[in-house]
Formats: structure tokens, sequence, C-alpha cells
């Protein structure tokens, strides 16, 4: 009786040992998994550009010249009424805006990636994570203005 009961936590102990294994091979399949997507999240804002971004956007939402979200970006670009696109990188899976870049290059529009969904969404005035904005290019002057110098620094991190 007693060889069996040790028998049984050996085995109950393996058994942890293994998955824990595991475990620790999926984290670090995970851990790749992010790397991989951070090769595709180019170009991404530092914390400075972020702050102008976000800024930027809440005075063009303020006067109604934004569309958010991943559907309406696309529907700007191909109308050829977007001026500057605004990518969230936390979007998960981030396969479900990466037709935008694509869609920028083909209409030479400046796209850009920021950190969060969260902190896109509250810079449009909503409580919800935004995953992609587009700024109009039916902007007011005074907006125009700023647009076109976040234009050049997105298009500087490209060089």
């Amino acid at each position: 009786m007693e060889s069996s009961k040790k028998d049984k936590k050996e085995k109950k102990k393996k058994e942890e040992e293994s998955s824990e294994e595991n475990e620790n091979e999926k984290k670090s399949e995970d851990e790749n998994e992010e790397e991989k997507e951070d090769e595709r999240i180019f170009p991404k804002a530092d914390k400075t550009l972020q702050k102008e971004i976000f800024s930027l956007i809440t005075k063009a939402s303020q006067l109604k010249q934004i569309k958010k979200g991943a559907n309406e970006a696309t529907k700007t670009l191909n109308r050829g009424i977007s001026d500057l696109i605004i990518i969230a990188a936390d979007a998960k899976p981030l396969e479900i805006v990466l037709h935008l870049p694509l869609l920028c290059e083909d209409k030479n529009v400046p796209y850009v990636f920021v950190e969060s969904q969260k902190l896109l969404g509250r810079s449009c005035g909503v409580s919800r994570p935004v995953i992609a904005v587009s700024i109009l290019n039916k902007t007011p002057e005074n907006l125009k203005k700023t647009v076109d110098k976040l234009k050049d620094k997105i298009e500087q991190l490209l060089i």
C-alpha cells in the first residue's frame, strides 16, 4: 500500500514538472510571436510624437474632421479624403489593421502606429477603444498647419 502511494505521489510530481515545462515553452513562443509583430509595426511614434498626435486628434474630433475605426479609415482612403492615418499597435490580432499601411502606401497617405487603442479612443472623445483613426483632408487652415507638421515628422520616421 505504501509503495503504491509513493508511486502515485512521484507520478504527480513528474506530471506537475512536465506541465510547468510546457507552460514555460508556451510563454517563450508567445514572446517570439510578439517580436514578430513588432517587425510589422512600422513606423511607430515615440512618446513625444504620440502626445502631438493625440492632441491633433482631439482638436480634429471637436471639429468633426476624423473617422474612427478600421472600416471607416479604409473608406476614407478609398474615397481619397484622408490626410493622415493613425493605427493602434496593440490591436489583437494585428492582421485586422495591416491592410491600412498597404492602402496608405498606394494612395500616398502618411500613416503611423501609436501604442494604445484606449488612448486613441480617449483622444477621439469616445469611451471605447479605437483601432484606427483617419484625419480628413477638408480640415480648416489652423488645423491644416498642424497636420502638415505631423506629416513631416512621420515621414522623417520612415527615413
